[in-house]
């Protein structure tokens, strides 16, 4: 028996993603959309290319981690269960070039999201490399809880106040729910979707009744991506949790969006900085630039696109 056994596995294996969350310098949970793969031995596997490596680097710092499965688009469910993991994580320093034992993994995201073959083509190696440049983290799972599909409404919260818009108001008013991430007594990370309304000050947000947060650093997450894994879209909203008479507040500070807005003119702006964040990453350690092993990914991509093949399918 592992510490997963207590979720309904075939559930956590159909998502196609989950939502992870490292703890930040300052404490901040960062929430990020990634793809998870699990093991028999109980662990959760993902990766993070070069040019996102901030959740390795977190991860270095404070091994504390959460997950939370809550987005069931692409997996065929109807009403999933949410699926929350608190646990430990591991990330060495170790860039993986090719797939290596890795395979399992990147058959899956092959097969789930089959655009990311097109990225192992001649003419997008020289702009694509640091997608395959990868680290891998470890999650060990310590504490599941399932949660219902359904998100509670929130308590009744004043109307918003006039003046400037909120931060990060234009990013959330396109979603209907988000991802908090807020903290427990211990300082560990703690996920939980909830229902968002712009208020006097923050955003009114519901914690989970089934894990108790603190004030302080925290953040909410949006995003979204289509059957395919396509067409992705992600903003975080930093800011502090606070408790008010009318229940709890986000009060933004600064928001995220390293994939961009969505407007066509974002592309080229991102694949700059996602190969000068690779570069970054490889200059602080003294290293080269490594090759990528595209012989190797070909191979798996090419057994993933098999007819017949529906391992990691719902």
């Amino acid at each position: 028996m592992t510490v997963l056994d207590s979720a309904p596995l075939d559930v956590l294996d159909a998502y196609r993603t989950c939502e992870f969350a490292t703890l930040g310098r300052d404490g901040t949970p960062l929430t990020w959309p990634t793809a998870v793969r699990r093991h028999e031995d109980g662990t959760l596997r993902l990766t993070t290319s070069l040019a996102f490596a901030q959740k390795a680097l977190n991860v270095r710092r404070d091994g504390r981690v959460a997950l939370l499965f809550s987005d069931p688009t692409g997996s065929g469910l109807g009403d999933a269960p949410q699926i929350f993991v608190g646990g430990r994580a591991e990330c060495p320093d170790d860039i993986r070039t090719g797939p290596e034992d890795l395979e399992d993994y990147w058959r899956m995201l092959f097969e789930r999201q089959p655009h990311s073959r097109s990225y192992l083509s001649w003419p997008m190696r020289r702009l694509m490399d640091w997608y395959y440049l990868r680290l891998v983290i470890t999650v060990a799972p310590e504490q599941v809880i399932v949660r219902p599909a359904s998100v509670p409404p929130l308590p009744q919260a004043s109307a918003v106040a006039g003046g400037a818009p909120l931060p990060g108001a234009a990013q959330l008013a396109g979603y209907s729910t988000a991802v908090l991430g807020a903290r427990d007594a211990s300082g560990a990370p703690v996920l939980s979707r909830t229902r968002t309304a712009p208020v006097a000050g923050g955003f009114a947000v519901l914690p989970p009744d089934d894990r108790a947060v603190t004030t302080g650093p925290a953040s909410l997450l949006v995003h979204r991506h289509d059957e395919r894994l396509n067409h992705m879209r992600n903003a975080l909203v930093r800011g502090e949790l606070c408790r008010t008479d009318e229940g709890w507040l986000l009060v933004p500070g600064k928001v995220l969006e390293p994939m961009g807005s969505g407007r066509p003119s974002d592309a080229p702006r991102v694949l700059r900085s996602t190969q000068r964040a690779t570069d970054r990453y490889l200059e602080r350690r003294g290293l080269a630039r490594p090759r990528v092993r595209w012989d190797r990914f070909r191979e798996v991509a090419a057994s993933a696109a098999r007819p017949g093949r529906s391992r990691w399918a719902s």
